[in-house]
């Protein structure tokens, strides 16, 4: 009996033993696990989110294929800016003296860009000098015989056109060079070597540089940047962060003749007064006060406004009216010139005032200039030049 006592005794504790690591197990586990098998599963039912939905920040790169911001927007920009880019190619046309047949010789290329939806071309004036023929082709690849609009070979600028359908031609956006600064990023877009909408990157290196056109007349305030510029590039656009023409690609310093880090570009504050009169004219015709201007920042620095005056051409309105250039005494010392602060009653604040301000004459108008010559106003009269 006592065997038989001790017998159920240890039964009974082994079943509420059993049952006890049942219920214990029962409440470690997820309520989800109970009936509906995976975890993953059940979440999945449900909509919720699991571990795989919180992957940090650095793990989602390959939604953008690796791409930073900056890629991206620089990708952007070019994707943008590349319709509005052309390729130029120019020719000769000789004849044979004893056939008679003509052939077309081959004579250079370059790059260009839209300027409207009329089928004006921009580029460099040697990128066509001494052609006979020019073809242009768009970034659709459609190629167009051009014509000869105009040039203006003190600027090295050059305008064609081309009779193509306003829905291939894409202008480019005209941006302004006057607030550029040293150290922001460029983009150039051209063909160099004849390899069409190639990109390349870099800085605003310096402003305020002087080159020599063809013809032989120097160009101030030229842009210069260490984005490559090489043989076919000339012509091309120099474009700011938001895709805003800021320049024309025209030369580059090196003595291979390939990028050394070097280029320079026309500005664009050049450019969007020159070609709105090559259109008109077919060259330049904007009236002349025979001065040259200094930049900006530099009046803004000295706390002034208006228009100071840096050179004076020789034999020029300007001195034959007596306007003062800026100089430096005997002991290196800078003394400013006069300060062209109104035209004809006409405020003028800045370089860009005057500018506008002088596309109301004609050459030879007379008009009266206020100057601020030694902190006192005077008032001259001026006869206007014609724009060299």
């Amino acid at each position: 009996m006592p065997n038989r006592f001790r017998i159920l005794l240890w039964l009974a504790l082994l079943a509420a033993s059993f049952f006890a690591g049942v219920a214990w197990k029962s409440k470690d586990l997820p309520a989800e696990t109970s009936t509906e098998g995976d975890p993953t599963i059940a979440r999945e039912v449900r909509n919720e989110p699991g571990p795989a939905d919180n992957l940090p920040a650095a793990r989602a790169v390959a939604a953008t294929n690796g791409l930073t911001p900056q890629e991206t927007a620089t990708i952007r920009l070019f994707e943008e800016a590349a319709p509005s880019v052309c390729y130029i190619t120019t020719s000769n046309v000789r004849t044979d003296y004893f056939t008679r047949d003509v052939t077309e010789i081959p004579r250079g290329t370059g790059s260009g860009f839209v300027w409207d939806n009329k089928g004006h071309i921009v580029t460099n004036y040697h990128v066509i000098q001494g052609a006979d023929r020019a073809t242009v082709t768009l970034a659709d690849r459609s190629t167009w015989q051009a014509k000869l609009v105009g040039i203006a070979p003190e600027k090295d600028l050059a305008v064609l056109l081309i009779d193509a359908p306003g829905n291939n031609l894409s202008p480019i956006p005209i941006g302004t060079s006057e607030d550029l600064r040293v150290g922001q990023a460029v983009f150039a877009i051209g063909n160099p070597f004849g390899l069409d909408q190639t990109l390349t990157t870099g800085i605003v290196s310096a402003l305020g540089r002087e080159i020599e056109s063809v013809a032989g007349i120097p160009i101030r305030d030229v842009i210069q940047t260490d984005a490559a510029i090489n043989p076919g590039n000339s012509g091309g656009p120099l474009l700011d962060s938001s895709g805003r023409l800021i320049g024309v690609n025209t030369a580059i310093y090196s003595p291979s003749g390939a990028s050394a880090g070097i280029g320079f570009s026309i500005p664009a504050d050049v450019v969007r007064w020159v070609v709105p009169e090559i259109i008109e004219f077919g060259k330049l015709k904007r009236p002349s006060l025979g001065v040259e201007l200094a930049r900006q920042q530099i009046v803004t620095r000295l706390g002034l406004e208006g228009a100071l005056v840096i050179y004076v051409e020789e034999g020029g309105a300007a001195e034959r009216a007596g306007i003062r250039p800026t100089t430096r005494d005997r002991y290196g010392s800078i003394q400013l010139g006069d300060i062209i602060i109104a035209l004809n009653n006409e405020a003028i604040k800045s370089n860009n005032d005057l500018l506008l301000a002088l596309e109301k004459f004609e050459p030879g108008d007379v008009v009266k200039v206020r100057l601020l010559r030694d902190k006192k106003e005077v008032d001259i009269q001026l006869r206007l030049d014609q724009a060299k």
